[in-house]
């Protein structure tokens, strides 16, 4: 397959470094938007599962226009219906947190329509050579959007005293996502390829021998953690807190953390550190939690936020890496790689389910700070099962670099 010029991965990467500062600037305090209208960790967590409904069956859905119509309408339609949802919260108000599933199924569609085109695209102007590098630019741009636009909506909110401070974000958030649309418009429209095959991921997984299964296990691990600790630890950092600056200015520090890590993971992590990486990871990233048995406060959060930002590329370049690899290394892959996305997506979504249904069991029953803490570190060790699953797929693929 031809590649895109430079040019266009740049532009790809302001794209997403757009959108992920309007998702920072916003997204960080929905949680707590919602919270402080109803103070209830099972009404957050259908709201966490209701996106994840949404994104699976978008993903699948939208599969077939991403492959044989316009891919880069698709991205833009998730910027338009992003910035939809926020003007849905800014109408709803007070009343947001009584609209969990409409609200819910509206952010998963945006996100998912966006990061399914995002992902082809990003496949298309990658090769498996530059693909680590790529991804800690991906993480650099993610680690900046999560140092402004954190730290600046949560001083907006607390100068501007509540929700004239939220409505103030949620507009600029919603402003931003336009900026990225416009931009989007000067990614060059890129050919579609046949037929979508609607039950591929299935019949992938089904197949004898098929190098997916341990990767969509893999997946499914990093989702298992993924799902309840991407709204679970803000919401615990202001509840700890009880100011939303306070969540701002942990969201700079780790992210600030997390830009660091990147960058050096981008320029040194290379395809034959991968096993050695995501076992060390695996570990750190559990072992950072532990501080949270003794006391949950935020300075206890802090010590895990910046754990988590320091050592997450170790798992995270890995994981990326691997599972879009495999889509390039035939031509038959490559010809099934929005099929093969959507199998990627529907293996995180899994686990994501998974980890919320446990979230909303175990808080429906008992709702203590232990349980809370029991359940971030049967979670928090899902990367485990993620290189066990890989460990032999990781060896091999270090063999072959060595030779």
């Amino acid at each position: 397959m031809k590649k895109a010029p430079q040019s266009q991965a740049v532009l790809l990467l302001a794209v997403n470094g757009l959108y992920l500062l309007a998702s920072a600037l916003a997204g960080t305090f929905l949680n707590v938007y919602l919270w402080k209208s109803r103070q209830d960790y099972v009404m957050i967590g259908w709201f966490a599962l209701s996106q994840q409904v949404a994104v699976g069956l978008s993903f699948w859905l939208a599969g077939k226009w991403v492959k044989e119509h316009n891919k880069m309408n698709a991205l833009r339609l998730g910027l338009a219906v992003s910035g939809f949802f926020y003007l849905l919260v800014l109408l709803l108000g007070g009343r947001a947190s009584s609209y969990i599933w409409p609200l819910g199924l509206t952010l998963g569609i945006s996100i998912g329509v966006f990061w399914l085109a995002y992902n082809i695209i990003y496949f298309e102007i990658t090769e498996a050579d530059n693909r680590d590098f790529f991804n800690g630019w991906i993480g650099l741009l993610g680690s900046l959007a999560g140092i402004i636009g954190p730290f600046l909506s949560g001083w907006m909110i607390s100068r501007l005293q509540g929700e004239r401070g939220y409505r103030v974000v949620f507009m600029l958030s919603l402003g931003i996502y336009a900026v990225a649309a416009v931009l989007s418009f000067f990614l060059k429209k890129r050919k579609s390829e046949g037929e979508y095959l609607w039950l591929e991921p299935w019949r992938e997984l089904r197949r004898s021998g098929s190098r997916w299964r341990p990767v969509a296990a893999a997946l499914f691990f990093q989702g298992l953690r993924g799902g309840v600790f991407a709204f679970l630890i803000d919401l615990l950092v202001y509840i700890a807190a009880q100011t939303e600056s306070k969540l701002g200015q942990f969201a700079l520090i780790t992210s600030a953390v997390s830009l660091i890590s990147y960058f050096a993971a981008g320029k040194w992590f290379k395809p034959r550190y991968r096993s050695a990486g995501m076992l060390a990871g695996g570990i750190l990233l559990l072992a950072v939690i532990v501080p949270l048995v003794w006391k949950v406060s935020y300075g206890t959060l802090l010590v895990m936020g910046i754990g988590t930002a320091l050592f997450m590329p170790l798992y995270m370049l890995p994981m990326t890496s691997i599972s879009f690899d495999l889509m390039g290394e035939s031509a038959e892959s490559v010809s099934k790689r929005v099929e093969l996305v959507v199998l990627r997506e529907l293996s995180l979504m899994s686990g994501r389910m998974l980890g919320m249904f446990a979230f909303i069991g175990v808080l429906s029953v008992n709702s203590s700070q232990l349980a809370i803490i029991v359940l971030l570190l049967v979670l928090g060790a899902a990367p485990l099962g993620s290189w066990v699953v890989l460990s032999r797929k990781l060896h091999r693929s270090r063999a072959g670099n060595m030779q």
